[in-house]
């Protein structure tokens, strides 16, 4: 959403300024005009691009990241993302309902954790295990059950196959599920000290309170 917010940004600044400066080629100081929209051209595209690289800067910042820990990460979700593309196109290909209900288990837990750290890039420090690993396990398992369960032979060594790779499916989907829990972990123990520290207020207040009343009551 941050993204979006400073893409409308950069153009809705960028626009105005390159258009009145075409305005003042053409108009104030009589330039060609196919030469003052070659101007028009470079500044709206050297524009946009400073003021990406002025937002990214201060994004940066606020984040306390280098710039090429935000490259690794952006590469990162760029591959996990076709990775989950690839998740999602094994739908029609997996027979059972068990391994369509893994398979959309897993879709659903990878979008999450990726939406997490796109939204806040730290959180990868949480998930590198997904990234690096769970992943790519997941995608290859799920690659593989969808080959087997495709094949015109059914017999017990293809059977005792599948079944193993059903199971080992099962526990990727508790990894990518730690996964999750591991993303969010920090955000848990903030809110919980936020509610300790709201129970720790009221709780401060109410000998006040009692008192306040209590002296009421004498006056009474």
């Amino acid at each position: 959403m941050k993204e979006i917010q400073q893409f409308f940004t950069r153009h809705f600044i960028t626009a105005p300024i390159s258009f009145g400066s075409w305005l003042f080629f053409v108009l104030g100081i009589g330039m060609n005009i196919f030469a003052a929209t070659g101007l028009l051209v470079a500044i709206y595209l050297g524009g946009t691009f400073t003021l990406k690289q002025i937002q990214l800067s201060s994004n940066l910042k606020k984040l306390g990241m280098s710039r090429s820990e935000y490259n690794h990460i952006k590469e990162q979700l760029s591959g996990a993302k076709s990775k989950v593309r690839q998740l999602n196109s094994l739908y029609g290909q997996v027979r059972s309902v068990q391994a369509f209900k893994q398979l959309h288990e897993m879709n659903n837990l990878s979008r999450r954790i990726l939406g997490i750290v796109r939204t806040n890039p730290k959180k990868f420090y949480y998930a590198e295990k997904f990234f690096y690993a769970h992943l790519d396990s997941a995608v290859e398992l799920t690659s593989k059950y969808a080959l087997l369960v495709n094949q015109p032979l059914k017999d017990k060594e293809l059977r005792i196959a599948l079944q193993n790779t059903r199971e080992t499916l099962n526990d990727v989907n508790k990894q990518l599920e730690q996964d999750l829990k591991d993303v969010l972990s920090s955000d848990i123990e903030q809110l919980q000290m936020e509610i300790d520290f709201v129970d720790i207020s009221m709780n401060a207040k109410k000998p006040l309170l009692e008192m306040e009343g209590d002296t009421n009551n004498d006056r009474k």
